[in-house]
């Protein structure tokens, strides 16, 4: 969630007063409400979530239902995007009854002294409580229904969830603050709700808690199984990591929350740190499009430049903590380049884990599909060939939820007497001086309109972001230039003035890193912030046979998309047809072929090839697909 961040005068702060109206980002909040929330809650009855709580009230509970001892925190994901959406007035019926009886639940089970998990507070559980914080993750819990009760405080005014967060939360610091047992949760996350939940009650033993949690980490105090100490991000105190590393979600998750840390305290060793992680990230280990997690083994980051296409792991739940500290970078810094990943990621390797009807969810999203590729979707074995209904360990469906419902939240911030747009989408946005609409069709359009509903009596400035990817740019019709990716109007408004940006869409051509061995000599294909990728179905020839030149792009049209498949624009090109020959795995390099990356035969036809937006692949039928594409 965005928060109310307390912060020195002149920081930037979130605007929580925006609301989504139509568009792209609006249709995918409808499909949440509509689509993806009752088939979760169906999804979570089916699983026993629910029950693994309320056979705790049984003298002799039955047995735990599922493999793993966190599945309370899908609950809690669940309750917080529901909490936007019945605070929003969307809700139905249906869903205020599943949220209240989610926390009658909770509130009934809690323990005296506040400690809440359905797996380990049954007397037959094979651990104790606290006794396996490595794999445990009662703090992971504990901060996933932290960041749920929050956002029902103040989407809903409901306090119920909001203490039994703060008696959970208050367990925790009895047993671990200052001076107690120095330990901390095998997978980050409590960190920036501990933050939040400091900043929505004032007490500063949450903010205090939280910054042990950070500054533990990799002194030893954590008990290592089955992953080495750098999978839990442990292996070195976390100000003198050389980069991000391990379990792709515990990386970024622990980033935000010290990033959280640092807009609360200040402490310049924190966001040097946070800088220079950021920085090594976005330029070595960060997917095209803005996945983050290379390695299906442990789920984990890998080195720099190990981005293989076809086994890119990029798991949903990543792309969502990336978003979370990319948003929390932005504020304590006002950089555009963080919101420029936020979007990538947004609009790509976020929007990707969902099927276009809502009901079906990618866990790790590559970049490319071989035309024999059987493995099923996530960790398990079966079900379906892409995205799957639910998972045993179903993280990132109500991740989903949750983020889908608070997208409003993301479009704007402000500074004194600024306004700051930082994502283009259909709205209308409201500060205490100042009252904006927003009218575009972005992504599929660079043309936004924002039209003044109410004015203040002085000078104000709106500040508009300039995506990196922006070459050409106008305001009123007159050619711009922006400023460290901003562009800044100040004057005095009145009620109906308007501002008329646009943001040149042309179809681009995209290189990897010389270091990058799994993408040398392909192209990747991009318009405004959608990636796009070849299909099996949009082809005529083999997507491995296709040869892009990237001059080609500059004559792809614009159409509407194939039959079946959503969305408003798609791109088609002209492509070679390169068959590989010979069929040797690995043919010597002879004189007449000196260059390895020389063609092996001269393309014999050309084809007609469309390009969808990744986002929206694998709604058909399973077959093979390609982002990166040979240019030879």
């Amino acid at each position: 969630m965005a928060g109310a961040v307390r912060t020195e005068s002149g920081a930037v702060v979130p605007v929580t007063s925006a609301r989504l109206t139509g568009g792209l980002l609006r249709q995918w909040q409808d499909r949440n409400r509509q689509s993806t929330i009752p088939h979760t809650i169906e999804q979570l009855r089916a699983a026993g979530n629910l029950d693994n709580l309320s056979r705790l009230l049984a003298e002799e509970p039955p047995a735990y239902r599922g493999r793993y001892p966190f599945l309370d925190t899908d609950l809690y994901k669940t309750l917080e995007g529901l909490a936007y959406e019945i605070g929003a007035g969307g809700a139905d019926e249906g869903v205020r009854e599943f949220f209240d009886e989610v926390v009658d639940l909770l509130e009934r089970v809690q323990a005296e002294d506040g400690y809440l998990n359905s797996f380990f507070q049954d007397p037959a559980a094979a651990k104790k409580p606290w006794e396996d914080l490595a794999w445990g993750h009662e703090l992971y819990n504990l901060g996933h229904l932290i960041q749920a009760a929050v956002a029902a405080h103040r989407r809903m005014g409901d306090n119920r969830l909001l203490a039994v967060a703060v008696n959970f939360a208050d367990l925790a610091v009895r047993r671990f603050g200052e001076g107690r047992e120095e330990a901390t949760c095998g997978h980050p996350e409590v960190e920036m709700a501990l933050v939040e939940l400091y900043r929505e009650t004032g007490n500063r033993n949450y903010l205090t808690q939280a910054r042990l949690f950070v500054d533990r980490r990799g002194h030893g105090n954590l008990r290592h199984s089955i992953f080495p100490p750098q999978y839990f991000q442990d292996h070195l105190p976390f100000r003198d990591l050389p980069t991000v590393t391990g379990h792709a979600v515990r990386m970024a998750y622990l980033a935000a929350g010290a990033t959280d840390l640092y807009l609360e305290t200040g402490d310049r060793t924190l966001f040097e740190t946070l800088d220079r992680l950021w920085d090594d990230m976005a330029t070595t280990k960060l997917y095209f499009t803005g996945g983050l997690g290379s390695r299906h083994s442990d789920e984990a980051i890998g080195d720099r430049y190990e981005l293989p296409s076809e086994r890119s792991y990029s798991e949903t739940c990543a792309a969502i903590a990336l978003m979370q500290w990319a948003w929390r970078m932005f504020l304590a810094t006002g950089g555009a380049k963080y919101l420029d990943v936020f979007e990538r990621v947004l609009f790509n390797a976020y929007a990707v884990g969902l099927s276009a009807d809502g009901k079906a969810f990618f866990y790790d999203n590559p970049l490319q599909r071989r035309p024999d590729h059987d493995q099923r979707s996530g960790a398990e074995t079966g079900g379906e060939a892409l995205r799957r209904s639910w998972f045993g360990c179903p993280c990132c469906p109500p991740n989903i939820v949750r983020w889908m419902a608070q997208l409003g939240d993301y479009v704007a911030a402000e500074r004194p007497n600024t306004l700051i747009i930082t994502l283009y989408a259909e709205g209308r946005i409201e500060t205490d001086a100042l009252t904006v609409s927003v009218g575009t069709d972005y992504p599929w359009d660079g043309d936004v309109r924002l039209t003044v509903e109410r004015a203040p009596d002085r000078p104000y400035a709106i500040s508009m972001r300039i995506p990196a990817w922006a070459r050409g740019v106008t305001l009123d019709g007159e050619p711009v230039t922006a400023e460290d990716g901003w562009l800044t109007v100040e004057r005095e408004w009145a009620e109906g003035d308007t501002l008329r940006l646009h943001l040149t869409m042309p179809v681009r051509g995209h290189a990897s890193h010389p270091y990058l061995d799994a993408t040398r000599g392909a192209v990747a294909v991009a318009r405004g912030p959608l990636v796009h990728c070849v299909e099996q179905q949009d082809s005529p020839a083999p997507v491995d046979d296709l040869v892009l030149p990237a001059e080609r792009l500059a004559a792809a049209d614009l159409s509407t998309p194939p039959d079946g498949l959503p969305g408003q624009v798609v791109i088609r090109v002209t492509a070679d047809v390169a068959p590989a020959s010979p069929p040797e795995l690995y043919p010597e390099i002879t004189a007449e072929h000196s260059n390895p990356e020389s063609p092996v035969t001269e393309p014999a036809v050309t084809v007609p090839v469309t390009l969808v937006p990744y986002f929206l692949w694998g709604n058909r039928r399973p077959e093979a697909m390609r982002v990166w594409l040979r240019t030879r």
